[in-house]
């Protein structure tokens, strides 16, 4: 144990000072903030209040509380392997929080972290004009399970495939699924994108498949080397997993069917490589760039 933590374990006494600790720790060893949290602060507090089992949405009460000796020991211990393990604080807390959802997390999975997750909570508004009328979806590489379970919630009368070639990924988002108890309308199916799904058909298929191009792997923050590789890289370019959906998507969407994928950083690189294929691009918190949309028609 550093000497920084070493001296915390009989200097702190209050949240606050675990805060302010926390802070100095994280800025110090240059983490890096991209799996839910902005940055060192809004990561130090809720890696504290989940420690403490406190509300996550409420600090201020509890700043000048005081803590015993096994909180303190607590709270310092999951600081310490965030810097020194450089751990997501997701798998650190076996917690992810997506939509306002919460959802159980491990280095089985990547962390959740999806721009789709907006668009299904508004019922993909304007482009669905009634949600009661899609039966059908399919989740492709659903990793942690989250947006097939957003969707089942989005999509009251649909039944939900969620398809992830990993089944150590499927355990995952089984344990999920059966916390938001929705084992009747949710499958798991383990599957490479559609290549076990026979005929099937859908009226909306989503995907946040791997995305990120090869050099770029390369550079990734040492957070990420946490999370599975095969959920991070697809190919040179990124667009190994999406060309793949764009040649079978057509084959499983019913007439009025819809696809949306997400691809990151990659809307030039697709839209040159597919010139004849008329991309709707769907606005969401980041902009759009991230998410693309096509009708069943657009890729006959």
């Amino acid at each position: 144990m550093s000497r920084y933590f070493s001296e915390a374990l009989t200097s702190l006494h209050t949240v606050r000072d675990c805060l302010r600790f926390a802070v100095s720790r994280f800025n110090q060893a240059g983490l890096f903030f991209g799996h839910g949290s902005e940055d060192a602060y809004d990561e130090a507090s809720y890696l504290i209040l989940h420690t403490l089992h406190l509300p996550l949405d409420r600090l201020d009460p509890f700043l000048e509380a005081h803590l015993t000796d096994s909180e303190r020991t607590e709270v310092l211990s999951i600081i310490q392997r965030r810097v020194e393990k450089r751990i997501p604080a997701a798998y650190l807390t076996h917690q992810a929080l997506l939509g306002g959802f919460s959802f159980y997390v491990d280095e089985r999975v990547i962390v959740p972290r999806s721009f789709i997750a907006e668009l299904l909570q508004n019922q993909l508004s304007p482009w669905i004009a009634d949600p009661e009328a899609i039966h059908s979806v399919l989740d492709l590489c659903t990793g942690s399970g989250c947006l097939a379970i957003i969707a089942a919630l989005a999509f009251p009368y649909a039944g939900v495939d969620a398809v992830d070639l990993s089944e150590d990924a499927l355990a995952v988002a089984e344990r999920n699924v059966a916390d938001y108890h929705l084992q009747d309308r949710v499958s798991l199916i383990e599957s490479d994108l559609f290549s076990r799904l026979g005929d099937k058909q859908y009226d909306l298929i989503v995907s946040n498949p791997p995305y990120v191009n090869e050099e770029s792997v390369k550079s990734l923050p040492q957070e990420y080397r946490h999370e599975p590789e095969m959920a991070l890289g697809s190919g040179h370019d990124g667009l190994d997993a999406t060309r793949t959906i764009l040649k079978h998507a057509a084959q499983h969407l019913t007439e009025n069917g819809l696809l949306v994928v997400e691809i990151g950083h990659n809307r030039d690189t697709l839209e040159a490589a597919y010139p004849g294929l008329p991309f709707t691009w769907l606005d969401v918190s980041a902009g759009d760039q991230f998410v693309f949309m096509l009708h069943k028609n657009d890729i006959l």
